[in-house]
């Protein structure tokens, strides 16, 4: 499908962050893992209030904002950094899952209503470009072995 697995790399412009089959693994393990976190939160959870809503806001919320935006910045940084097409669109998609958990817990789910359904989207489309990147170093490695 690829042809030759170190030409698609020298396509690609090389990895500089998923620089192997291991760390392509660990990352999709990941998204994977927050791919299923937000389907249980779209299904069970309650609709986020927000924080600059009037009502009370709880610490758990303050917390998951901080959290939000500590990964959201790092994800931001890391697609910044990356340096394939392919990486950074990973990251690109990771960014902007995590920002939209932000911006639905910092605004609720009245202002940003679609922020649940964008994080889903974001990291399932994730998920196949991590499932490619493991392709490619899986291919990778058996050519040059």
């Amino acid at each position: 499908m690829f042809g030759t697995s170190g030409t698609l790399l020298s396509r690609m412009g090389g990895f500089s962050i998923l620089t192997n089959r291991k760390r392509a693994i660990v990352a999709l393990a990941h998204s994977i893992g927050f791919l299923l976190l937000a389907v249980r939160q779209m299904i069970v959870a309650n609709p986020a209030a927000g924080i600059w809503t009037p009502s009370t806001v709880s610490r758990g919320t303050w917390i998951l904002c901080g959290i939000f935006a500590i990964v959201s910045a790092i994800l931001l940084w890391l697609f910044i950094i990356s340096r394939g097409w392919m990486e950074k669109l990973y990251f690109a998609l990771c960014t902007i899952s995590a920002t939209s958990g932000l911006l639905r817990t910092v605004a609720g789910d009245q202002a940003f209503h679609t922020g649940l359904f964008i994080r889903i989207v974001m990291l399932a489309s994730a998920v196949l470009v991590g499932l490619l990147i493991v392709r490619v170093h899986s291919e990778y490695a058996e050519s040059g072995s």
